[in-house]
């Protein structure tokens, strides 16, 4: 199935492989009944692309349309891409995952962090998803404010006994290491041996060259009779009033960055911070998570088996300080759960607040890809995402 397709106003294109039809149809109804504006999925099947799908507008505001090379914004789900760098290192030999972090980084064992390990920040247990004193965007995006603040900061628990999002720190935790250990920015490390090998167009630190391909993301409403998503199983009560408080460490934690970055700011777009500025495409997304778990197109295999196993055995799991629900992590990974429902018990990937998912099956040999413009009031289990993967699993 190629070429358009048309269901009322929503106009599809793209391909879809023999079987995988569910997907299409409920990506048209993620335009009818649950408000998408503009958006693109795309699966790979043991290193096949099976579908490759977009529609609608290329800016959440706009009514230019989403052309095949657009890309956006995926806040959160940057972090997948972000952690596979640090165990990609780890593979070659270059860092151990076991080894204190202030080896590498000597500035980093100040304030009680001397015993914090490499997989203690991947995992979300290393105590520091918040800051005494929040940076400026423009302190956050320098290079060098988020490295020093977080050298300083005394964690807000003792490192290893629990496990908290670190929504925005992510970036300058997981930053300033490769940095350390590569010499190189986290952004040029992707560019240069994940983006390029594997053809991607993902970038952390937009080239000014691509600015013209990226849309305006922007907040949108769920519309009153779509289904729900989100952290629809979560405490109700409890999270809005953490998230009410000022003082708390979910408010504190997404408030690091203050006053919020303009996403759509290019001098936001062109600084680094993997925890929430990646910008892809969805066809680079679910490239990049079958290249994790298999061969894509001949190119190179990016994990080995024993790393495939370290991204997906459960490092973190139960109530999250930050979040308020149970969550559970591997290496960098969100793991499939009710928090962040994936394909299946062997899934592993990264959603990001407000829509976009990339993950990986290696037990279906299944890769996904989702990007959206419009940006919803949930974390981790958006209900357009979630539509797609439950048509991805009646296909198999």
């Amino acid at each position: 199935m190629s070429g358009s397709g048309r269901a009322g106003a929503v106009d599809v294109r793209g391909t879809v492989a023999e079987g995988f039809e569910p997907v299409h149809d409920a990506f048209i109804r993620n335009f009818e009944q649950r408000g998408e504006r503009g958006a693109a999925v795309a699966v790979y099947r043991d290193g096949r692309k099976v579908v490759d799908l977009w529609a609608g507008s290329r800016d959440v505001d706009g009514q230019a349309p989403w052309a095949v090379d657009t890309a956006q914004v995926v806040r959160s789900a940057t972090k997948g891409v972000a952690a596979a760098v640090v165990l990609l290192l780890h593979q070659r030999g270059q860092i151990d995952l076991d080894a204190p972090v202030g080896t590498y980084w000597p500035e980093f064992k100040a304030a009680g962090k001397e015993r914090v390990v490499v997989r203690q920040l991947l995992s979300h247990r290393a105590g520091l998803p918040v800051l005494d004193r929040p940076l400026t965007p423009a302190e956050a995006a320098d290079g060098a404010s988020g490295p020093a603040a977080l050298a300083a900061q005394r964690p807000a628990w003792e490192p290893g006994t629990d496990h908290g999002y670190h929504a925005q720190t992510y970036s300058w935790l997981l930053g300033e290491l490769v940095r350390r250990v590569t010499g190189r920015t986290i952004g040029r490390w992707v560019a240069e041996e994940i983006a390029r090998p594997l053809g991607l167009d993902f970038w952390i630190g937009l080239p000014q060259e691509e600015a013209h391909r990226v849309g305006r993301i922007g907040a949108v409403d769920e519309p009153p009779t779509a289904d729900g998503g989100g952290l629809k199983l979560r405490p109700k009560r409890a999270v809005s009033e953490a998230y009410a408080n000022p003082e708390s460490l979910s408010r504190r934690a997404f408030g690091v960055i203050d006053p919020l970055p303009d996403e759509n700011d290019p001098l936001y777009r062109a600084a680094e911070l993997p925890a929430s500025n990646g910008i892809s495409t969805a066809r680079a997304l679910a490239r990049f998570y079958a290249a994790t778990i298999g061969v894509v197109d001949g190119g190179p295999r990016l994990f080995a088996p024993a790393t495939v196993t370290l991204a997906r055995t459960e490092e973190s799991v139960g109530p999250d300080r930050v979040l308020v629900v149970a969550t559970r992590f591997g290496l960098g990974f969100m793991l499939h759960g009710p928090a962040c429902p994936l394909l299946g018990p062997s899934s592993f990937g990264h959603p990001g607040r407000g829509g976009s998912l990339g993950f990986a099956d290696p037990e279906s040999g299944i890769a996904l890809g989702y990007v959206t413009n419009g940006m919803r009031k949930g974390v981790t289990a958006d209900p357009r995402a979630q539509a797609l993967i439950r048509a991805v699993r009646s296909a198999l």
